[in-house]
């Protein structure tokens, strides 16, 4: 009887063990990850990935932007994600799997540069990074880029700044933010 009590209490705890990630809720800081599934192969990988939770609880979603998670359940963020993306009209039949468990944290966080640098792409974000410091780390502008119109893109807003400029060079950017050093115009800026 001993041993079958023994059996018992293992199995009541390893069941803990693989249930409780489930039940948990989402937390700031944590990532999760998130795949989806009834849409064509070139639009899952926009959405198929990892997501960093923000400090202040969302995760930033192609095409609907920022979206609630912290103090969510997996499936709740998942049926939310799915809401949002039928009442957008864009993904009416998917479904969406979410991921995630304490564990699982982002350390590493990114801003993306594009446009006329050379070396386009992710870039690991620091605290103290600079709009100028982003940009040079992705090679600089090649010699068709203009530092003149360089546009930041934030939580859907956009912003253009002269970094010819000595007054805009210190402009703080944040996890996640986008910059495009455009073409130059017949003017050469």
């Amino acid at each position: 009887m001993f041993m079958d009590l023994k059996k018992i209490l293992f199995f009541l705890i390893t069941l803990i063990g693989f249930v409780s990630p489930l039940m948990a809720q989402i937390e700031s800081g944590q990532a999760v990850q998130i795949t989806i599934s009834g849409v064509p192969v070139e639009e899952k990988s926009r959405i198929d990935g990892a997501y960093p939770v923000s400090e202040d609880g969302f995760i930033n979603m192609s095409f609907i932007g920022r979206v609630k998670a912290a103090g969510l359940r997996n499936e709740g963020l998942a049926l939310s994600l799915q809401a949002r993306y039928r009442e957008a009209g864009i993904y009416t039949n998917a479904t969406i799997q979410v991921i995630s468990n304490s564990g699982n944290t982002i350390n590493e966080q990114k801003v993306v540069v594009g446009g006329q640098v050379r070396a386009p792409g992710p870039r690991p974000f620091t605290k103290g990074l600079t709009l100028w410091q982003a940009v040079q780390a992705a090679g600089g502008p090649t010699e068709f880029g203009s530092m003149r119109r360089v546009t930041l893109f934030r939580d859907g807003k956009q912003l253009v700044y002269d970094l010819s400029s000595g007054k805009f060079m210190d402009t703080a950017v944040q996890p996640n933010d986008a910059i495009n050093v455009p073409e130059k115009n017949m003017f050469g800026q």
